[in-house]
This record gives C-alpha cells, sequence and structure tokens, in this order.
C-alpha cells in the first residue's frame, strides 16, 4: 500500500471513530470546565451549609420543581366541569412552585451549596407520585394536585428541624413554603368536599 493511499485510509479511520463517538451519545457529564474561582471569590467567608443542610434543602428544591412540572401537565391535560376555575388554581400552584423552588436554589447557594434541578435528578428522587398521562377530568386533578401538594408539605416538615437546629434562616423558608402549600392544598381539595354532615 502506498503511503498516499495509507494517509488517506487513517485518516477516513479517524474521522469515522469521531463521528461514531460525537453520535453515540451526545449527553456529556455536567461537570463544569469554564472559569475558575478568582481569589476574592476563595477570600469568601461567611456560613457554609454542612453535608446534611445541603441535602435537606436539596429534597425540598426537588419536589418543587416536580410539583411545578407536574402541575403543568395537569393544567394543559384537566377537562370536565369548572374545567375554568381547575385551570386557573392550577396555575396558582405552579407559580407558588416555581418561586418556592428559586427561592431555595438561591438560599443552598448564598450558602456554598449546590442545587441540582436537572431532570434526570428530579426524576429520580422526587418523592412526588408519576402524573398521570392523557386527559385528566376536573375532579380527579383537585384530588391528584392535593396529594401532591400534601407531599411538598411532608418533605418540608420531614427536614425541618434538622434545618432549624444547623441555619434557622433556611428553617424561616421552609415555614413560608409550608403556609402557602398548606393553604393550596386546602383549598383545591375543597373543590370536592361536600359540607360535613350533609
Amino acid at each position: 500500500m502506498s503511503t498516499d493511499t495509507q494517509s488517506k485510509s487513517t485518516t477516513k479511520s479517524k474521522g469515522a471513530t469521531k463521528s461514531a463517538s460525537a453520535t453515540r451519545n451526545r449527553r456529556t457529564s455536567g461537570r463544569a470546565t469554564g472559569a475558575q474561582r478568582t481569589p476574592e471569590e476563595n477570600a469568601e467567608k461567611g456560613f457554609a451549609a454542612s453535608q446534611q443542610l445541603t441535602e435537606c434543602l436539596q429534597r425540598v428544591l426537588i419536589d418543587l420543581i416536580e410539583l411545578a412540572l407536574q402541575g403543568k401537565q395537569v393544567h394543559w391535560n384537566v377537562v370536565g366541569k369548572n374545567f375554568r376555575d381547575t385551570h386557573l388554581q392550577l396555575d396558582e400552584i405552579i407559580a407558588a412552585a416555581r418561586t418556592f423552588a428559586d427561592t431555595v436554589a438561591e438560599r443552598m447557594r448564598a450558602l456554598h451549596a449546590l442545587p441540582d434541578g436537572r431532570s434526570d435528578v428530579v426524576a429520580e428522587t422526587t418523592t412526588l407520585p408519576e402524573a398521570p398521562h392523557g386527559e385528566v377530568a376536573t375532579t380527579d386533578a383537585i384530588d391528584l394536585m392535593t396529594e401532591r401538594l400534601d407531599a411538598v408539605a411532608a418533605t418540608c416538615r420531614e427536614v425541618h428541624d434538622r434545618v432549624d437546629e444547623e441555619d434557622p434562616t433556611s428553617a424561616d423558608i421552609l415555614h413560608a413554603i409550608l403556609e402557602r402549600i398548606e393553604q393550596l392544598s386546602w383549598m383545591v381539595s375543597a373543590e370536592n368536599r361536600t359540607p360535613s354532615g350533609s
């Protein structure tokens, strides 16, 4: 084989390998490879979350992200009696979940912890039951969202004491989340209730 032919063959082989590896898995590790911290940033002092505090806040963050996602799924697919009221009420839940998720994530960053809201992490670690596929009757949507709101509240209550022990300020955030999430659960669930004793 001539040197020229051998060189073309090698180049072609390298190109094929590169092409195969590029299409084999488009999803790469999310490990940051960008700018490094400056000396000023490295000199920052202040309270830093422990592993336990980070994990507690991460659990709440995950359930809030999932609540917002499932709320939108149901919002798009709800049908039936009182459709408009249910549709709008779902938007209230979604707005609250998104706002609280952002608050928790930014609190984690303020404590030098790393929030992780990637889709695969959310799917693997949420405590919320999976959302149904397809259209959802308004009455089922009410029960479904009440169950998920209660699951988020349960996560907040489960981690609360450990968070409060280490960082009362983060516990205050959990108080605000609990107050609103439990209020929403009451308001949503009332749609399917009948008066006591009737």
